[in-house]
């Protein structure tokens, strides 16, 4: 453990030297010759189910007229299209057209601020514009978008069309996409369109419930108009608590604070909330937030950290990974998760700063190359570094109070369950309003972001797979949980369709823009209901996330790892370590699940 945290110490040292220095992101389009005969990726360098997504050709537009051709010239052909965007960031097989003759069209050079209306308060951009751009763009008209993800590397079609979001119950929400004023779409057309329709719709339009959350599946978003606000300044205190009351303080707490949100370490049985609200612009204070897991990192410490992690998996040192998460956390507490007084160091809270010095952050993807001795990202595919899964879900507020006890009914039962998770800094939970996109939030809620620890193998299970598959299915299926359209595993998809209200208003006009389904692929028609299950039957497959459980073969029963009733929500089945099936049924090995023949 000494040795462990001597390294940590100095991996954070070696971190905070070359915070300006980085190697810049790979490309996640690879084309064997020009720009045909190409394969795409995320920027994690795999898709849930491990698949290569391929596509015969990818175009690059830098005008709105060049991309009415490329849309134009592929409808005419009856050729498949997908959207891709700088970075890749959706973890979903959302960008993959069907077959080995699609075409991708990246929005790289759509990335043009075309008008900032001061007196109407208002910013319009092409989609290919990062949300960076936007922040910094509207800063020096001393306008701010109010709320946003905390990531900045998102371009503003991709997090449009995903449904990303920030944190707040205030106003309309946090949403981005319900401040979105107006958007141009092109769409396949027919011969009379010269195959390519441009529609500008505004809010208050028909179809602009539908267009504002898309999946991408209604065509290209050409550019895109977002309501600002004057430039505020904002405070942000971090206090550590006790977990034992957050059932109860979930609700209140969001109402209390406009940018609340609280980061949930369940193993260590803490909660951290963000006590963040605006406060009046000649507040004295120039704060800002480098989020220090979105800054370079030395690959050295990163394949240190990840090899560790490996280790304590193989050996099921679950001890480890609770010393390891107490180290990093205590870190992180330490330098006030990267928020800094003056833009340098910290010197107490509150922190107090301009609103877009504060709402986001990525220096990692500050590009110099410094051939790999530092990654763009933590999850860089090119070093071995940080290699997970997320599992992302917006369970409504009037329930977020029993689910959360419900986890924590699991952690009494298995006290060392989390400290993975909170290796990958514990779960964060932001607050949601509902909004009126068709496939945007139904209901206000609470946002439980997850991530933790992916094997190489898609054979070979985690510690405690079993209860992080029993958190998951307890939301997605007990409370109903919404998944984040551009996070999760298939099995958060998996009929999702049938929780939203409008759902067939949505189909409705993605039949209108686009009749030949030229923009969907079989994974969007599976997700939207249109085709058989999102779900993959095979071996291993629960252990993925490809599917729920209802065979041992779906675990990695050589492994010990079988097919089991939930310990808490008792109609989960997920994929527990036992030493025989008597331990878990009370019944003899010929039972494959409680009450299951093989």
């Amino acid at each position: 453990m000494v040795l462990l945290r001597g390294v940590f110490q100095f991996s954070c040292f070696f971190l905070l030297i070359i915070v300006v220095c980085c190697s810049p992101p790979k490309d996640h389009i690879k084309c064997s010759s020009k720009n045909t005969n190409c394969t795409i990726t995320n920027s994690y360098g795999v898709f849930p189910d491990r698949s290569t997504c391929q596509a015969a050709e990818v175009a690059y537009p830098s005008t709105e007229e060049e991309l009415i051709s490329i849309v134009a010239k592929a409808t005419e052909s009856k050729r498949k299209m997908k959207v891709a965007t700088r970075y890749s960031h959706s973890i979903p097989k959302l960008v993959c057209p069907d077959g080995e003759d699609g075409l991708l069209i990246s929005t790289n050079y759509l990335n043009h601020t075309l008008k900032i209306d001061v007196e109407a308060m208002s910013i319009t951009v092409e989609s290919g514009v990062t949300l960076r751009q936007l922040i910094n763009e509207a800063a020096k008209a001393e306008l701010v978008l109010p709320y946003a993800p905390y990531w900045w590397g998102l371009t503003i079609g991709g997090l449009l069309s995903t449904g990303a979001h920030g944190s707040t119950l205030r106003d309309k929400g946090s949403s981005v996409h319900d401040y979105l004023t107006e958007l141009r779409i092109v769409s396949p057309g027919g011969a009379e369109d010269g195959y390519a329709k441009v529609r500008e719709l505004k809010d208050g339009d028909q179809d602009f419930n539908a267009a504002k959350v898309s999946l991408g599946v209604l065509g290209v978003i050409s550019q895109v108009t977002l309501k600002l606000q004057p430039m505020f300044k904002r405070s942000i205190t971090y206090l550590t608590k006790n977990d034992s009351d957050l059932g109860d303080m979930v609700t209140s707490f969001g109402n209390e604070h406009e940018f609340a949100d609280i980061t949930w370490y369940p193993s260590q049985r803490k909660a951290v909330y963000r006590i963040d609200d605006r406060v009046y612009t000649h507040t004295h204070g120039n704060g800002l937030y480098d989020f220090t897991p979105f800054r370079p990192t030395a690959s050295v410490a990163l394949e240190f950290i990840r090899t560790t992690e490996e280790a304590q998996e193989s050996l099921s040192d679950a001890a480890g990974k609770c010393l390891g998460a107490q180290t990093a956390i205590l870190a992180l507490e330490t330098t006030a998760y990267g928020l800094s007084n003056n833009g340098i160091l910290f010197t107490g809270y509150p922190v107090i700063g301009y609103h877009n010095r504060l709402q986001a952050s990525g220096t990692c993807l500050d590009s110099h190359d410094d051939e790999l001795i530092t990654t763009y990202c933590a999850w860089d595919p090119r070093v071995k570094g940080e290699f997970f899964h997320q599992s992302t879900f917006s369970v409504g507020l009037s329930v977020a109070k029993s689910f959360i006890q419900d986890v924590q009914k699991l952690i009494e039962l298995e006290p060392k369950a989390m400290c993975g998770v909170e290796l990958y800094n514990g779960i964060l939970m932001r607050y949601v309003k509902a909004s009126s996109a068709y496939l945007g939030k139904q209901e206000d809620a609470v946002d439980f972001d997850i991530t933790y620890y992916r094997s190489k193998d898609p054979l070979t299970s985690r510690l405690y797979e079993d209860i992080l598959e029993e958190v998951e299915q307890l939301a997605l299926l007990k409370y109903g949980a919404l998944p984040h359209w551009g996070k999760n595993r298939n099995i958060a998809f998996d009929g999702v369709i049938n929780k939203y209200k409008n759902a067939k208003e949505f189909l409705k006009v993605k039949k209108v823009y686009d009749p030949f389904g030229l923009f969907s692929s079989e994974w969007t028609d599976q997700v939207l209901g249109l085709k058989n299950s999102v779900t993959i039957d095979k071996e291993g497959c629960a252990l993925e996330g490809l599917c729920i459980c209802s065979q041992d073969i779906h675990c990695a029963p050589k492994k010990g790892y079988y097919c089991s009733p939930g310990k808490v929500y008792k109609d989960a089945r997920v994929c527990a370590r036992v030493t025989s099936k008597t331990n878990i049924c009370g019944e003899d090995s010929k039972m494959n699940i409680c009450g299951e023949e093989k």
